[in-house]
């Protein structure tokens, strides 16, 4: 296992989890080195949690542990593809979707979960641009959904 499974472990994520298995790709590397990872929503094995609108149905700090969810989902599903989370040289982008109410403005709140479990993992190689957008409506009804952008050692 390397340092930054070892890490994410140690924040409460097990590496070897996964999410339930759909139609689409989780990771896909392109042309270079840059690998585009799949939006996650914030499934804990095969059991989704986090369900419904931010703040009327699940409350701000709950979608913060969504989003840091979701970003542990997106680590798993990069280690799953390229083997190992020490084959990253860091994180470019990370985009986040929250499930919310039409007056919510605290979407950057929300994300703040997924950068600093990022942040975490990665140190200095985990700076990021970021994204933070509010959605009528999630896949599932789940709270938060979070994509990255990552590039690859060479």
């Amino acid at each position: 296992m390397s340092q930054r499974e070892a890490r994410l472990l140690e924040l409460g994520y097990a590496i070897e989890k996964t999410t339930p298995e759909g139609s689409l790709v989780d990771a896909v590397s392109t042309v270079g080195n840059i690998l585009y990872a799949s939006g996650q929503v914030p499934f804990d094995g095969d059991q989704l949690k986090y369900v419904g609108k931010v703040p009327a149905e699940v409350a701000l700090e709950d979608a913060t542990q969504a989003a840091a969810l979701c970003a542990a989902n997106v680590l798993r599903a990069v280690r799953k593809e390229v083997g190992s989370l020490e084959a990253i040289e860091r994180v470019v982008r990370i985009t986040g979707y929250v499930n919310c109410a039409a007056d919510f403005t605290q979407q950057h709140l929300v994300i703040n979960g997924a950068s600093q479990l990022v942040r975490d993992v990665f140190g200095e190689a985990g700076r990021h641009a970021r994204t933070a957008l509010g959605m009528q409506q999630l896949p599932l009804g789940a709270s938060v959904e979070v994509e990255m952008i990552l590039l690859r050692k060479e």
